[in-house]
């Protein structure tokens, strides 16, 4: 499973009902995927976790990247850390973008 929207829409989703520790992360993050669009995953407690599409004004931590790039990361979760070394993975905060590997998992 390699494809943005199908992460976000229906992946990430199960993944998160399925594993409610995940729900209380105490986080919220916003993906800004280049040619692909937007979404916000919070994390920040059990009655609001969920993925939504679009940006959130409260992000925590905004990863930005392209659709190659992610689709590269998502269908082989070890190729954050080098897509992240050569620049092509950014992350507003890096303590809470090395938590993101739970849910690539």
């Amino acid at each position: 499973m390699a494809d943005t929207n199908e992460f976000f829409s229906t992946y990430l989703p199960e993944k998160i009902a399925a594993q409610p520790d995940l729900k209380t992360m105490g986080a919220v993050f916003q993906f800004d995927i280049k040619n692909a669009g937007n979404w916000t995953v919070r994390l920040d407690g059990e009655d609001t976790a969920g993925v939504s599409e679009g940006t959130a004004d409260d992000a925590n931590c905004v990863i930005t990247t392209d659709k190659d790039t992610w689709e590269g990361i998502i269908e082989n979760p070890g190729k954050a850390m080098q897509a992240f070394m050569m620049g092509k993975l950014k992350a507003s905060n890096i303590g809470l973008a090395t938590k993101l590997q739970q849910i690539l998992d």
